[in-house]
């Protein structure tokens, strides 16, 4: 077992802090450090960093935590610390603002959908605000875009899950043929190919609203750390082929 590199440690340290934490404090720290729609009267800026400390429960933590020490530690040896961390947060962040533009698409396709049936858009958003909902807006949506209305204004999000995305990536990027051996899969898979496919679970997940790995998870979310994270390894990739050039 390969040796845990220091910012690695010290993030499964403060996750770890913050899930003991929470179950201490319970729900109020939930709604101060989770990650709220903008629109929701509960969102603060500093939950765009805090959420990524934040788990739901002991298996999220547990998978999240692992995948960062079997995939993060090995970027970290390569990229020193300072790229890492830069790298880990920066995917947290665009997962962020992804899962933010999935909401906004979401919420405002039904609200525009409520007021062209002659409801008042900021009655709507009162009601919300209190945490309630019309029962009139479930006859007029249809009952997947009232869950996903409701859900987008309503349930935060937590987790270091789109983090571990862009580092998932990050990986099969500089070891495309390292073979994985997963739980629940019997047989090793690449990484060229395992990290597109979980990737492609997800965008289609978050597109039909199906999801085989269970309810209540941020599909736009990892795809949004997965995006970042390519992004980045590839402007990293390029830049590092020009300056390497004698012509």
């Amino acid at each position: 077992m390969r040796n845990m590199t220091e910012t690695v440690k010290q993030l499964i340290i403060i996750n770890i802090i913050f899930f003991g934490g929470t179950q201490v404090v319970g729900e109020v720290a939930y709604k101060f450090l989770s990650l709220y729609y903008p629109e929701n009267p509960d969102f603060q800026y500093w939950q765009l960093l805090s959420h990524m400390f934040m788990h739901g429960d002991l298996m999220h933590i547990f998978f999240n935590m692992f995948a960062l020490y079997s995939f993060g530690t090995t970027l970290e040896q390569i990229w020193g610390s300072r790229k890492f961390l830069f790298f880990f947060i920066s995917c947290g962040l665009g997962a962020a603002l992804i899962h933010f533009a999935s909401n906004y698409y979401f919420f405002h396709d039904s609200l525009s959908t409520l007021v062209a049936n002659g409801m008042a858009e900021s009655e709507i958003m009162q009601v919300l605000s209190q945490g309630k909902f019309d029962s009139r807006w479930q006859e007029i949506l249809s009952p997947s875009d009232f869950t996903s209305f409701i859900g987008a204004y309503s349930t935060p999000a937590v987790g270091a899950s789109g983090a571990i995305y862009g580092v998932l990536v990050a990986f099969a990027f500089l070891f495309p043929n390292a073979e994985l051996a997963f739980m629940f899969i019997p047989v090793p898979i690449k990484a060229k190919y395992f990290v597109p496919v979980i990737v492609g679970l997800d965008l289609f997940s978050g597109v039909t609203g199906f999801s085989i790995f269970g309810d209540g998870i941020a599909h736009f979310a990892h795809v949004g750390g997965a995006l970042v994270g390519f992004l980045m390894m590839w402007y990293w990739k390029k830049n590092q082929f020009y300056s390497n050039r004698w012509d």
